[in-house]
């Protein structure tokens, strides 16, 4: 039986479906017969979201840092047979430079956010069914300036442990991808040009000499929710990430160091 069988019918939520990664896992889902729900915090971009797919697609709002918001979703939803939750944009600065606030809020949206969904998602899963959490490539191998994000992506794969033998015979597995091809860095990166220039600089220190897109990401979390002899594992599609030859972070010209200070402008915007 392929993963797209055995997901006709089904009922999968997505949180965080509305753009990139997510989106992408809702779209080969619906398109492999799901019945797809996709819930996120922006209802323009959840219904946007809607307008690219076909098949049968429901929409909710939700807010991963509010517990009743989680418990009020799950409340509407209902029985699932698949739960996938993708993180909020990443948060970077150096560990001597970010305050504990700063670290307590990279945690409740990351970490306590995927925590609140499956807590409040368990009462309303199939025994038969599978959680796909996401957690990034820090966690193997991090840079300057990801301290605390590797320390909640780590957690994050850690929880999915723990849960694989708490809600067995509920499958928990973890995604973990490495830079991928998303609206996010899009954003950051308007101009195409500028954007593969940057691109093909981070590539010659990747084994598989290629950027990941969402699409490639989605591929891989239909798979853990598909295969019913995977729990309690991190999956890493990221191109060899973690053995990639040994680059330094140092100068501002690096993709790295661009992010970093894009990500703090937004935040102060």
């Amino acid at each position: 039986m392929t993963p797209n069988n055995k997901l006709a019918q089904k009922r999968l939520l997505i949180i965080g479906g509305s753009s990139g990664i997510g989106l992408a896992t809702a779209q080969q889902a619906t398109a492999a017969g799901a019945q797809t729900i996709v819930a996120g915090r922006s209802e323009a971009k959840l219904q946007a979201a809607v307008a690219s797919m076909g098949g049968d697609v429901t929409t909710y709002p939700v807010d991963l840092t509010d517990d009743a918001s989680v418990k009020s979703l799950f409340e509407k939803v209902g029985t699932l047979d698949y739960l996938v939750i993708t993180g909020p944009a990443p948060n970077f600065g150096h560990f001597l430079e970010l305050d504990t606030e700063q670290v307590h809020q990279e945690f409740e949206g990351k970490f306590w956010g995927q925590y609140r969904a499956v807590k409040y998602a368990a009462p309303h899963l199939s025994k038969t069914g599978a959680i796909v959490l996401m957690s990034g490539a820090y966690s193997a191998r991090p840079v300057p300036g990801a301290t605390s994000l590797a320390a909640v992506q780590a957690g994050i794969e850690g929880l999915a442990r723990g849960l694989a033998i708490d809600l067995a015979p509920i499958r928990v597995n973890v995604i973990s991808p490495g830079l991928t091809d998303t609206p996010l860095i899009h954003e950051f990166f308007a101009d195409e040009t500028a954007r593969k220039t940057l691109y093909d600089e981070q590539v010659q220190a990747l084994p598989a000499r290629r950027i990941g897109t969402s699409d490639d990401i989605a591929e891989s979390i239909m798979y853990l929710l598909t295969n019913s002899y995977t729990t309690g594992s991190t999956l890493f599609p990221d191109v060899g990430y973690s053995l990639r030859k040994d680059r330094t972070f140092t100068t501002k010209n690096t993709f790295k160091y661009k992010l970093i200070h894009w990500i703090k402008s937004k935040s102060l915007s």
